[in-house]
């Protein structure tokens, strides 16, 4: 674990009601932007009060570990009470246990948040900081957002040839018993305009996929719909997506589309790997598990997929990041069984994901927040570069050429937003 210094500050936190913002998006910064926003509501992170870098299998413990003590040391003014408000950390971090990649956590010196038709400041000082934030205001002023950012995304380490081969190659182990199903990726390249907005892009997801989370954490972006953990004190939530298939053209195709998905044998059984993988991570931690005893067809607009919702009773002091430890890698970003799975995936892809696929996410002074799967994503490093990648699930009944075609769809999200 490494820190921009050697020990952390206390912080000093304090929330009041806001009048309303607009769209929160709008008020993080432009080329370091922390956000996660869903159906407009949600909060928005501005500066850096605390950063902190982890890496190696003990990431997410470190970063828990780390929290406790911020959160210990922290003097929280906060009448507001809801979630998002006071101390909050913003965090995302790297699928494999081995990635050269560093995963973080960020306390941001100002959140604005929305929800439940309020909105709300956070100003979050730290005894070292060279200006305290003064807390007088009850408005903010709109700022104007630049131009839409345009980028050509082109094959990357994995082109569609590469990954073709790869997923005959994965089928091929799996039907010599090696794994149950494996999921593999692929990446596009770019780079962004000098001086692009990245707020633009932001902007453009949330509205093209509401009901997904749009996300911005030291340059990963993007919008997802697989919820990792959610938790509301004792209570947890979670998503499971696995098996999809391409919205039709008109109401009748789209229909069918969603029937033949349902009926499909090698969906089906792909999204049973997935659920099993979340029930079994989740018995040692969890009491209560109820899942839906069937998949629905959840609706996105690119993509139908089968999903499954999962609730769960947690013990008293597991906060949300505890819980997004214990069951990453699920099937859904790996497969099964899972420890064979993720070092076929490293064999396979021949490349570091990154944070791709990883938890992403934020959680509170109480421990509550919410973790979902980094999917539909880009990573934007310093220098510009924009690095995409997308999945499918290998299973035994998988086609190479179903599945590239399965990867230009979740493509799209990212494609659309910088084409």
């Amino acid at each position: 674990m490494t820190r921009t210094t050697t020990a952390a500050p206390p912080l000093t936190v304090s929330t009041r009601i806001l009048d309303d913002p607009g769209a929160v998006l709008r008020h993080t910064l432009r080329d370091s932007p922390l956000a996660f926003v869903r159906n407009g509501d949600g909060i928005v992170g501005i500066g850096e009060a605390l950063r902190f870098t982890f890496r190696g299998p003990e990431r997410m413990r470190e970063a828990s570990a780390v929290w406790r003590t911020i959160v210990q040391d922290a003097e929280v003014d906060d009448p507001v009470q809801l979630r998002g408000t006071g101390l909050v950390a913003f965090g995302a971090f790297t699928f494999a246990d081995d990635s050269a990649e560093t995963s973080v956590l960020v306390v941001p010196r100002v959140v604005i948040g929305r929800r439940r038709g309020k909105a709300w400041l956070t100003a979050i000082d730290t005894t070292d900081s060279p200006e305290p934030l003064a807390f007088t205001r009850t408005s903010v002023p709109v700022p104007h957002v630049g131009p839409h950012v345009s980028v050509p995304l082109a094959p990357g380490r994995i082109d569609e040839v590469a990954y073709a081969e790869k997923v005959a190659d994965a089928v091929r182990r799996i039907t010599a018993g090696d794994a149950e199903k494996v999921v593999l990726a692929r990446d596009l390249v770019g780079r962004l305009p000098r001086g692009a907005d990245q707020r633009a892009l932001l902007l453009d997801l949330a509205e093209a996929y509401p009901q997904c989370v749009t996300f911005a954490v030291d340059g990963l972006v993007g919008a997802t719909p697989e919820t990792l953990a959610r938790t509301d004190g004792t209570r947890l939530s979670a998503r499971v997506l696995a098996g999809s298939a391409a919205r039709g053209s008109d109401a009748a195709s789209d229909r069918a589309a969603a029937e033949a998905l349902a009926a499909s044998a090698k969906d089906v059984e792909e999204h049973g790997f997935a659920i099993q993988s979340l029930l079994a991570a989740l018995r040692p931690i969890a009491s209560d598990l109820r899942a839906d005893p069937e998949p629905f067809r959840l609706q996105l607009p690119n993509l139908w997929h089968l999903a499954t919702d999962v609730q769960a009773t947690l013990p008293v002091g597991t906060t949300s990041l505890d819980v997004a430890d214990a069951l990453h890698p699920t099937a859904a970003v790996a497969g099964t069984p899972t420890d064979v799975a993720v070092r076929l995936v490293a064999e396979l892809e021949g490349a570091d994901r990154g944070r791709y696929a990883g938890p992403v996410g934020w959680l509170g002074a109480n421990g509550d927040g919410e973790w979902m799967l980094a999917l539909r994503s880009a990573q934007i490093t310093p220098d510009g570069t924009v690095r995409a990648w997308a999945g499918a699930g290998i299973v035994a009944g998988s086609d190479p050429a179903r599945e590239v075609a399965e990867t230009r769809l979740k493509f799209r999200p990212i494609t659309d937003a910088l084409a």
